[in-house]
């Protein structure tokens, strides 16, 4: 797991209720009978063939058109050129009021088959409909595929063939450039204005951050995670965005405790102070506790950085892409240039 409140392993729901094995054998055997129903023809690109981060060498007779994948790495996709190719995600995608979730970035969630919004969540029948040629996610630990259930990955991973990116243990940077790689494979284009803008904007938002930190030196950094029992502290030696910045020049805490995986040290709310800092990065997905829910822990409004409001939104899970990574170097940019020492 990349973060703490993903590691804790939330309880899983079944994905298939009684009979539902029964009614998926049904729905296979008609997809094979039924013409209509069988994978999309070749785009005459001849075949195809990727080799992914678990070493394994992906094939196909032609390039797959109808790619599922976990939602931030479908958003990551389409911000290098594909569009059409991406036909259902799995993963936080749409908030409770309909709208998109932050991690979909620009993927259109009304024109996706949404298998699953939140861990644990993943329908094979649903899969098994979309007749898919590829399935596409991160690999934070080895083999472990992000957000593809343990207990259904026996029935959900013969339906197509996939490929999983590391994005652990590695600087940011790459899992960007694995996943430029996939995208220029499946028929994007690199070239185009979109994409390299895209670097352009990465590449000056990485100088900036550069910048601020010599501009105002000694600013210590804390990216954190809130759950109602537990304060996580995350290890910027294992998570790759935290592991970047750190290249950039920024000081971040490095918990020295560390939990199964070594993402995070886990703290009780009396233990919060445990490790000093100027500026706090605070995860902002809406699995985790968000300031105002913080309010009402003592230990957390003691903190120096929060009394000085020192504390800024932290994409725990990033988009790998320059366009989805850019705004985060600004914004962690902006945050050291305008943080004072507190600590």
């Amino acid at each position: 797991m990349t973060d703490a409140l993903s590691a804790r392993r939330l309880s899983r729901r079944g994905l298939l209720a009684a009979g539902g094995a029964a009614t998926l054998a049904t729905l296979l055997a008609a997809c094979g009978k039924d013409d209509t129903a069988k994978p999309a023809a070749g785009n005459g690109s001849g075949p195809w063939s990727f080799t992914d981060d678990r070493g394994t060498k992906v094939e196909s007779a032609a390039r797959p058109t109808r790619v599922v994948a976990f939602t931030g790495v479908a958003a990551a996709l389409i911000d290098f050129g594909l569009d059409k190719q991406l036909v259902g995600v799995f993963g936080e995608t749409k908030r409770a009021d309909g709208t998109a979730d932050p991690q979909a970035g620009d993927l259109n969630v009304e024109s996706v088959e949404i298998l699953g919004n939140v861990w644990g969540e993943f329908s094979l029948e649903k899969y098994a409909a979309l007749r898919p040629e590829l399935l596409v996610t991160h690999m934070y630990d080895p083999d472990a595929l992000w957000y593809v259930p343990d207990e259904s990955k026996s029935k959900i991973l013969p339906l197509a063939p996939s490929v999983a990116i590391t994005t652990a243990r590695v600087p940011m940077t790459k899992p960007i450039e694995r996943y430029a790689a996939l995208a220029e494979s499946l028929g994007a284009d690199l070239s185009a204005k979109k994409v390299t803008d895209a670097k352009t904007r990465f590449d000056a938002a990485a100088e900036a951050v550069r910048q601020a930190v010599k501009a105002n030196p000694g600013i210590k950094v804390m990216a954190c995670s809130g759950s109602p029992d537990l304060f996580y502290v995350s290890n910027p030696k294992v998570s790759t965005d935290l592991m970047y910045f750190a290249e950039l020049g920024v000081d971040i805490v490095v918990p020295n405790k560390l939990e199964s995986g070594d993402y995070f040290e886990a703290l009780s709310w009396e233990n919060t102070g445990k490790f000093p800092a100027d500026l706090i990065l605070l995860d902002n997905r809406s699995t985790a506790l968000q300031p105002k829910d913080l309010a009402a822990k003592p230990t957390w409004q003691q903190l120096p950085a929060v009394k000085a409001n020192q504390v800024t939104a932290w994409d725990a899970v990033p988009r790998f892409s320059y366009a989805g990574s850019a705004p985060l170097l600004e914004n962690l940019a902006t945050a050291i240039r305008n943080a004072k020492k507190v600590s």
